[in-house]
């Protein structure tokens, strides 16, 4: 049986892990343990946050994140989901659509009108899921770039 749950900071170390394997499948994130449990911290402090986990057998065997943000073209609140992974054993047995329900009631809660994600263009499996779950592709493209003194 899988429970999703809120996650707490005893989940920091199994968390840590699951954004290591979701990292070494995007290419644009380097794994970096003192990064991401900072970065997990803080979003287990935000009152705009979301960290879910799934639990199996006992253990944290997935998790996903979202942040609340303004849309003006919304004209409200909309969720950036991120960090949707699951760990190899579990994949493809419904914990991955848990997870997504689970943060897509969060967010309902809110009063969300649009839920968005960014995907790695390389990652098949994942643009599968997200398609099957509903989701669809944008014109839009992701940029980045970082601030003097970051990491980059």
């Amino acid at each position: 049986m899988v429970i999703i749950r809120p996650a707490r900071l005893a989940d920091i170390v199994s968390l840590v892990e699951l954004l290591q394997i979701l990292f070494n499948l995007e290419k644009d994130f380097e794994v970096n343990p003192s990064c991401q449990q900072r970065g997990l911290r803080m979003m287990l402090d935000n009152p705009n946050g979301c960290v879910l986990v799934a639990q199996g057998d006992g253990q944290v065997i997935g998790m996903c994140s979202g942040q609340l943000l303004i849309s003006t073209a919304e004209g409200g609140p909309a969720l950036l989901v991120e960090d949707v992974v699951v760990r190899e054993p579990w994949r493809g047995r419904g914990v991955g659509r848990l997870l997504m329900e689970a943060i897509s009631g969060w967010a309902q809660g809110k009063n969300v009108n649009r839920l968005q994600l960014l995907a790695d263009r390389n990652n098949t499996a994942a643009l599968e899921f997200y398609r099957c779950l509903g989701w669809q592709g944008t014109e839009l493209i992701c940029l980045r770039r970082f601030l003097d003194g970051a990491r980059g």
